[in-house]
């Protein structure tokens, strides 16, 4: 296949690059800052494109299989147009060239709900206070991409993580409709589902939760990682 990845230079997304390449996948990867790519490979182009910019996004769309967008901006309190305004280019490209399949990731923030695993605070302190606050703008562009995807024609599927942490290997993940009672997600893991969606059909036209349980680090030491976390 030839997949072309949207927001490869990312975290998430240079994992997704490495496992394409590693599926034997032709995979075009593209960022706003090429020269900052660190995978070189024989079947990986690296391309150069603002997704706020239709036309190079139209052309690097161009011969895709299909579409991944691991699209992602920091937290912050001023509006944010990355997930609503990417996809709005990223459909309108997808639909002029014929080319159907479409994996976006979201999250789990974006429809609020109780996770069983959770507990008190997590579902009660912890999801409110980031979703009304430093999260606020963030979930709300990712409610209108959403909102854009599902009205669009092609063979989408809505990919939504929990709380994001960083583990040396893919792992037997947990994939669930719309929510999960999971509460962390590993990039690798994230990175594996939104490939297997690529070619898997049971979630065409559905959102799907994917969490992680082997290796998660418990509440409070994502809490404490975040933390003393350097710039």
């Amino acid at each position: 296949m030839r997949i072309v990845i949207f927001g490869a230079n990312g975290a998430t997304g240079r994992l997704l690059s490495e496992q394409a390449l590693a599926a034997g996948h032709d995979v075009v990867a593209v960022t706003r800052r090429p020269a900052e790519f660190p995978i070189r490979h024989e079947r990986l182009s690296v391309v150069e494109a603002d997704v706020h910019d239709a036309p190079a996004v139209e052309r690097a769309v161009v011969g895709a299989d299909a579409v991944l967008s691991t699209l992602g901006v920091p937290f912050t309190r001023k509006p944010i147009a990355v997930y609503s305004g990417g996809i709005e280019n990223i459909a309108a490209a997808m639909s002029r060239h014929g080319v159907k399949r479409l994996v976006v990731v979201s999250s789990s923030a974006t429809e609020s709900h109780h996770h069983a695993h959770g507990g008190f605070f997590m579902n009660r302190v912890l999801q409110p206070l980031v979703t009304a606050t430093i999260g606020k703008t963030t979930y709300g562009d990712m409610r209108r991409m959403e909102e854009l995807v599902r009205a669009s024609d092609l063979e989408w599927t809505i990919v939504r993580p929990s709380g994001l942490f960083d583990a040396q290997q893919v792992t037997a993940y947990e994939l669930h409709e719309d929510q999960a009672p999971g509460i962390f997600t590993s990039r690798n893991d994230l990175a594996a589902s939104m490939l297997e969606q690529a070619t898997d059909v049971r979630f065409v036209r559905k959102a799907v939760a994917v969490t992680t349980s082997e290796g998660a680090p418990t509440l409070f030491q994502m809490l404490r990682r975040e933390a003393f976390k350097k710039d």
